[in-house]
């Protein structure tokens, strides 16, 4: 007789919730303003060191994007006492890690080891912290690096579109930065880094998190003979102007002739990481794009096939954020990815959840989270957050009944508040000839720009759409001068039998192509002039031609680009 096994028809109920137990911890302030926090756990013989400054990249001087990041990454490039290879070889030899870096809202110098190391290593992070030499062939090298870093940067998509949807819905807010430029990478001397090291990393300005394998009592006191003697600042201040308010929709289409994808983007001004509609937007943000079971993948990819994945993103920071949904789509099926973006984006504002998915999006906020505390890494970049955001101590012990308070109406609620389909912002990176008119639909507000971020009128030709004979001609330019003056020059550009010369002519004399090469729409071509004293000069021009002209930049060596705009 076959036994009955009905057990196996259904999964079994989850187990009751256990109540968070973290670790024996102590705080205290040193008298220079330094707060300490250690967390005593013993399960394993490691410690993890976390000092963090509530200092980020939206603090940088304007003229100076990127001095924060910059600056972080060359603390472990050497001190007065080691150099760069020296620290990197010591180490190594520990088996540790030691680094620092930089995010939108704070910096942080973190270390890991073996407990048997930790006194060591809490040196030398004392060392990179307090008294880094910013020997000037380790800020060239790095000034190098990042400019390498922002060339491929440009060529990804991603890039692009991160870039264009921070400028448009952060507006004057220093968060519509996301790189430096070459230029500012210039203007940052080691002198302006050692000053600003100096300005911001004081000790009342940080937080030093130690999570791992000690005694709280001797660790205190090891601190404060490593830090007791550091200088305290002035307050870091936060006032940053307003995002803009946006009442119509609008696109913005970053143009890449050729593409086989495009990358969507619509987004709207969000909320801060302390706002009270921060669970409830964490709840709606699950249902709609979080994961692959969530709306937006299920329609998007699963019912339609136009990409591989389709989310939504919540960007909540200390004072700002974005509420964004994303996915990189076939070329043709841009507008109908759009119609079904547009559709769910106004079904979780018009239509109450569902019993099933809010309880599924609990399920899976509450059982991922105790896995982001199992290690000491997950644990102390959580408390990190706690400190930097200025969150409730006890945020991690009220997190789960947070998410399980949340309510269907208060989802409802926030999703009309802060997901806005009519005063979206839809950014585009992709062909702008094959997209545009599938963008229309949705907006009549079309902005076209090139992967530099640059406006342009129209989108350029695509790749076998333009030879030497259809561009051969007198095109008539106007150059912008620094000093806002218009400057008419004419480019005549030849047919040959392998391919274009060419010629500039202008007020300031005439100059000679010496490479002209083209792909698909775009020129890239080498200009030679000679100056008054007979002394020759090289120029880069790089253009685009569209359908109703041309537009670009000319470049000479330790001078800003000159934009041009022309027609033939």
């Amino acid at each position: 007789m076959k036994v009955q096994e009905n057990y196996r028809q259904q999964p079994p109920p989850p187990l009751p919730a256990r109540h968070l137990q973290l670790p024996r911890t102590t705080e205290e302030t040193l008298r220079n303003g330094l707060s300490v926090v250690i967390v005593e756990d013993r399960r394993l013989p490691l410690v993890s060191y976390r000092l963090s400054f509530r200092t980020g990249d939206a603090h940088d001087p304007p003229a100076f994007p990127g001095l924060t990041e910059l600056l972080a990454g060359l603390l472990t490039e050497g001190t007065e006492s080691l150099s760069s290879r020296e620290i990197a070889e010591e180490t190594a030899r520990m088996g540790a890690t030691l680094s620092a870096g930089a995010n939108s809202d704070y910096s942080t110098v973190a270390a890991s080891s073996l407990n048997r190391f930790g006194d060591r290593v809490l040196e030398l992070l004392a060392d990179v912290t307090l008294r880094p030499s910013y020997p000037e062939n380790e800020v060239e090298l790095a000034r190098q690096n990042t400019k390498e870093s922002l060339r491929q940067q440009r060529a990804q998509p991603s890039f692009l579109a991160t870039e264009m949807v921070s400028r448009c819905v952060f507006g004057q807010h220093p968060y519509s930065i996301i790189a430096p430029t070459p230029e500012s990478l210039d203007a940052i001397t080691r002198d302006r880094l050692i000053e600003f090291h100096h300005s911001q990393f004081v000790s009342n300005n940080g937080v030093f998190i130690i999570v791992g394998d000690v005694k709280a009592e001797p660790l205190l006191k090891r601190i404060e003979g490593l830090f007791g003697h550091w200088e305290p600042g002035a307050p870091v201040a936060n006032n940053f102007p307003a995002p803009p308010v946006h009442n119509s929709r609008s696109a913005k289409v970053v143009d890449r002739p050729g593409s086989a994808q495009s990358n969507i983007v619509i987004a709207n001004l969000g909320l801060t990481r302390t706002s009270p509609d921060y669970f409830p937007m964490l709840l709606m943000h699950t249902v709609l794009g979080a994961n692959a079971s969530s709306r937006l993948f299920m329609n998007l990819r699963e019912e339609k096939g136009y990409t591989y994945g389709a989310y939504s993103n919540l960007d909540a920071r200390r004072s700002a954020g974005t509420f964004r949904a994303s996915a990189e789509v076939r070329t043709p099926v841009t507008g109908d990815s759009l119609r079904e973006f547009f559709y769910e984006l106004e079904r979780i504002r018009s239509q109450p959840v569902s019993e099933k998915e809010i309880t599924d999006a609990k399920a899976f906020l509450t059982g991922v989270f105790p896995i982001r505390l199992e290690t000491q890494e997950g644990l102390i970049d959580q408390l990190v957050q706690i400190r930097m955001f200025g969150l409730p101590k006890t945020y991690l012990e009220n997190y789960r009944d947070q998410v399980q308070a949340v309510t269907i109406e208060q989802i409802q609620h926030v999703a009309q508040k802060y997901v806005r389909p009519d005063e979206a912002t839809i950014v585009v990176v992709g062909d702008g000839i094959q997209i545009e008119e599938q963008i229309k639909p949705y907006t009549d507000d079309v902005t076209f720009f090139n992967t530099s971020g640059k406006p342009k009128s129209r989108p350029s030709l695509r790749h076998g759409e333009t030879t030497p004979k259809d561009l051969a001609g007198r095109w008539q330019l106007e150059i912008q001068t620094p000093l806002g003056q218009t400057l008419p020059a004419n480019l005549i550009l030849e047919e040959t039998g392998t391919g274009l010369s060419g010629r500039v002519e202008s007020e300031m004399g005439d100059a000679d192509l010496l490479t002209i090469g083209v792909t698909g729409g775009s020129l890239a071509a080498t200009l030679a002039f000679e100056m008054e004293g007979g002394n020759k000069v090289e120029a880069q021009i790089s253009g685009e031609f569209t359908e109703d002209g041309i537009e670009g930049t000319i470049s000479l060596e330790n001078s800003p680009p000159l934009t041009f705009t022309g027609s033939r």
